[in-house]
């Protein structure tokens, strides 16, 4: 296979796993909760996504880094989201409860 053909593997799954991200970002956004979604996970995943991205900067693999900018900023949207819900809960819930 020459370069550009694998290049092009590179960035056809590049798409389909940064895409992947996005029907949870809208579920997230819309239900206004994410309170089903590991934060463990997404915190070592985004760190992971962040090993990548650098990664892909360093050895010049525009694949790599560039799908994983994109899936970095998805990710870090849905763990600054999951935090922004979660606390919401817990307020809601301390003030029902009477507790301040």
């Amino acid at each position: 296979m020459t370069k550009p053909q694998i290049d092009l593997i590179g960035y056809a799954a590049a798409t389909m796993t940064t895409i992947s991200f996005l029907p949870q970002l809208i579920r997230v956004v819309r239900l206004r909760s994410a309170r089903d979604i590991s934060l463990i996970m997404f915190l070592v995943f985004s760190a992971g996504t962040f090993s990548w991205m650098v990664y892909g900067f360093l050895s010049h693999s525009p694949p790599v880094w560039m799908a994983n900018v994109i899936t970095f900023a998805l990710s870090l949207s849905i763990l600054v989201l999951k935090l922004k819900y979660d606390r919401e809960v817990l307020e809601t819930e301390a003030r029902a409860g009477g507790i301040e």
